[in-house]
């Protein structure tokens, strides 16, 4: 940190009080206003004297500039246009009963935002002042605005210390978020600040705190890293450097501090006194601030040459704790890219070379003849010229390169992947995040910035003591079941990743164990039995470890790059990227095997999967099916899977065909948990959330259903009419579980009650299509082929339901009907049929 004590001379430009200024977005020119009735504009780069506005209202407190117009707020609640052209009064925006205070023009320049003492706020058309957007709802009058970068929204700080953020998308604005306990309760005169001002980046905003500190505040609410021991008084003044890099802050202590916004440290510190309002130059090394005397100080070359290489920098991003644009662990994957990969010169003009035939010619703009024809009326029958100043054909955009000739030399295709991820875990938000969440309970781990902090509980506690240790290691994955708890960490500088297990009980002394992989080996995922621990690693390969830590099989997986795994007693599954689908896309290939008796079940198959679908989570259910949840919403269970090459991939549920979601009532979806008692075991998530998060969600449950039928031919006014549609889809997900029920009989030394309950599911089938043969004769005599159909279907031996069928048939005078079920019934007894 440097202390600068050369110091720049103050311009006196309005008389002691409250005084306000503001760059043009260009920067060419610097407004003042305070609190006698001129108006002052200073040109950048000119130690000239400025040019004043006289006709203007006195008590000015605030001042918002556009490059053509600015804009001025009085305490006698008049809002007034100037012209930046010729320095004169243009007209009243608006008139207020109470003193404006506060302004803000959005980032195009057309709408102005009006904050005043009354319960509020009005955004304003400038170009048509009847053109005006209402927010009334706050309880105190608003102290600040701010808008959103991309103007999609406003922040306003009230005096009732909270920070509301609103959407003016539409005509009537709406409230988005509200952040209590970040600022502190103030009077709308007072001159300390609580604005909440918006990083260039437009993910989060800063917001001065009453412990003179300022925190930085994501736009879900949670906290983010922290400016902090900065200043020994109130804060007064706030602004991010134009593309984010750097902070400045000015307080009643006498010091402009400037912060580096990557590591929140001070880089430089100004004396200075009464500092209550600044700005950064929008293009260069200039800092402009004003003080309670009415001073203003215009400070060329602000920043030391070292320093002053950070406002060169593109666009930098917010401070977040854990950024999710860098989160490459847990759930937050990176979205799917395709196409060809960009390099530093993309956007760079063609490069001329003593051939180029634009060097020869010129551009097309500089022709002559290019006037000839002009699109005046804006018909669009004129195309733009692009960067490389042609005129673009929009189908070739997407492929525009440094040098199209030689594209294959400086450019490469790649496909898009199907990232890693671990089912279970979410991202980081704020400091926070799941590392596990299933039916046993949740792991969860808090960044201390030092270390990390791991919580296990559990939803039976009289079964598990909840346990909670610090973290030095920085777990970034966690598996939970009754048995254990398995943890992985990736690797540092300093230590290779890691594996690391911790039983619940046993009955000796607790045997926890850790395995460090080889060096440059990474974890992609990690899942655990009851029997083995799974780690599949950067490198393709599986590793395969006891419960007490002892490796039985290292392999490399055929499908690469690794996406995740799951295992359930000695089945491992793992899925991973194959082969380039048409669509540009790597198909997803899974692969199941049998540890134990070393059998593969499934090599390679095909995961399911629709165009631009990724898979949410993968499981195994409670009876040790697999089970996978994508994007779109839909539930699978994949079906044989135990008979090497009639594995399928069948629709348990589909969440968007959800009566709760009909009509549009709810806006929500769903964070898969666990399949278990023929449920569908999740989270709800409302509105846009796409991850659970604290407190501790509670678990909803769903029965199955699968998509067969659309729900607008069903006619709830009229249940005749969707009783049939409803016993079809009944019978076809009763199949299906009767399906997975006999392949679990066939392939384990199954106990007596499941052997039962498969006996009784297949009663319950046979019962459905009974069901679905009275709606078939109750619709008339023409069904009757299919009513002959559904009793084909039956599995029946007994003759019993077979003879039922037949006196349905009969009690709606179907003789016929009857006739040819009496005759399968006899067929069937004498052993005649054929399957």
């Amino acid at each position: 940190m440097t202390s600068v004590t050369q110091r720049v001379r103050g311009r006196p430009a309005h008389p002691n009080g409250p005084t306000f200024l503001t760059y043009t977005p260009d920067g060419t020119k610097l407004i003042t206003a305070g609190s006698n009735n001129v108006i002052r504009v200073y040109t950048t780069g000119s130690d000239g004297e400025p040019t004043n506005i006289d006709d203007c209202q006195e008590n000015n407190t605030a001042v918002a500039a556009s490059n053509d117009i600015f804009i001025t707020g009085s305490e006698d609640g008049s809002v007034t246009v100037y012209s930046l052209e010729t320095y004169l009064y243009e007209r009243l925006l608006t008139r207020c009963t109470l003193p404006i205070r506060d302004l803000a023009l959005a980032p195009d320049g057309v709408w102005a935002a009006v904050a005043s003492d009354e319960l509020e706020i009005k955004i304003i058309d400038t170009r048509d002042m009847n053109n005006v957007l209402r927010i009334r709802d706050l309880p105190k009058p608003p102290k600040h605005l701010s808008f959103h970068p991309n103007g999609s929204h406003l922040g306003v700080s009230c005096t009732d210390g909270a920070v509301y953020i609103y959407s003016i998308t539409t005509e009537d604005p709406t409230l988005s978020n509200k952040f209590d306990g970040y600022i502190r309760r103030l009077e709308s005169d007072d001159e300390k600040s609580i604005r909440a001002i918006w990083h260039p980046d437009g993910r989060a905003f800063a917001v001065p705190m009453a412990t003179r500190d300022v925190q930085v505040v994501s736009r879900d609410g949670e906290k983010q890293r922290a400016f902090s021991g900065g200043h020994m008084g109130d804060i007064t003044a706030l602004a991010w450097s134009p593309n984010g890099a750097l902070l400045a802050t000015s307080a009643s202590d006498r010091k402009i501090l400037i912060w580096e916004t990557k590591t929140q440290k001070i880089l430089a510190r100004y004396d200075y006194t009464g500092v209550i309002n600044f700005t950064w130059h929008p293009h260069e090394n200039i800092f402009s601030f004003v003080t309670s005397e009415g001073e203003l100080f215009i400070y060329p070359n602000f920043l030391s040459s070292e320093n002053a290489q950070l406002l060169q920098k593109p666009l930098q991003p917010a401070p977040f704790i854990h950024d999710p644009l860098s989160e490459t662990s847990g759930n937050a994957r990176k979205p799917l890219t395709n196409g060809l990969k960009r390099t530093p010169n993309d956007s760079a003009r063609r490069q001329g070379t003593p051939t180029s035939l634009d060097d020869i010619l010129g551009p097309e703009s500089a022709g002559e003849e290019d006037d000839f024809v002009e699109d005046d009326d804006g018909a669009g029958y004129l195309d733009e010229v692009n960067g490389y100043g042609k005129r673009s054909y929009d189908l070739l955009n997407d492929f525009e390169g440094p040098h199209p000739k030689k594209r294959a030399t400086h450019q490469t295709w790649s496909p898009r992947i199907h990232q890693s991820f671990q089912p279970g875990s979410t991202p980081w938000r704020g400091n926070r995040r799941y590392l596990c969440l299933n039916l046993t309970g949740f792991v969860w781990t808090v960044d201390q910035d030092t270390h990390h902090t791991v919580t296990v509980e559990f939803y039976d506690r009289e079964f598990h003591r909840d346990f909670h240790f610090t973290d030095p290691y920085l777990y970034d994955k966690a598996c939970l079941n009754e048995h254990g708890t398995l943890f992985s960490c990736p690797p540092t500088t300093e230590n290779p990743a890691m594996v690391f297990y911790r039983p619940h009980e046993t009955w000796t002394s607790r045997a926890d164990w850790r395995t460090q992989l080889p060096a440059g080996e990474d974890v992609t995922a990690i899942s655990l039995s009851d029997s083995n621990v799974v780690v599949t690693t950067s490198t393709n390969y599986v590793r395969v470890f006891t419960l007490f830590g002892l490796p039985v099989k290292v392999y490399r997986q055929k499908s690469s790059p690794t996406v995740t795994c799951a295992s359930w007693r000695d089945y491992i599954l793992t899925l991973g990227n194959g082969p380039v689908s048409g669509d540009g896309c790597t198909s997803l290939l899974y692969t199941i095997e049998n540890v134990k008796r070393d059998e593969v079940c499934q090599s390679e198959d095909v995961v399911a999967l629709p165009h631009n679908t990724q898979v949410k989570s993968v499981f195994f259910s409670d009876q040790g099916d697999p089970c996978l949840y994508d994007s779109t919403g839909v539930l699978l269970a994949l079906q044989h899977w135990r008979t090497p090459g009639q594995a399928r991939w069948a629709p348990l549920l589909d969440t968007k065909t959800l009566e709760r979601l009909a009509g549009g009532k709810k806006e929500e979806s769903y964070w898969p948990v666990a399949v278990a008692q023929d449920k569908f075991h999740c989270i709800i998530l409302k509105g846009g959330d796409q991850y659970p998060y604290f407190p501790k969600p509670l678990l909803s449950e769903f029965e199955f259903r699968i998509p067969c039928s659309t729900a607008a031919s069903e006619d709830p006014s009229n249940p005749a009419t969707s009783e049939g549609p409803r016993l079809e889809e009944s019978f076809v997900r009763s199949s299906l579980m009767l399906s997975l029920l006999e392949d679990l009989v066939q392939a384990t030394n199954a106990s007596h009650s499941q052997k039962t309950e498969l006996s009784r599911r297949e009663v319950d089938v046979d019962k459905l299509l009974l069901q679905l043969l009275n709606v078939e004769c109750r619709e008339g005599e023409e069904r009757g082929m299919k009513a002959l159909e559904v009793v084909s279907l039956m599995k029946d031996r007994s003759g019993k339901l077979l003879e039922a069928a037949g006196k349905v048939a009969g009690r709606y005078g179907r003789t016929v009907l009857q006739d040819k079920i009496n005759e399968l019934a006899e067929t069937r007894l004498m052993g005649m049929d054929e399957d």
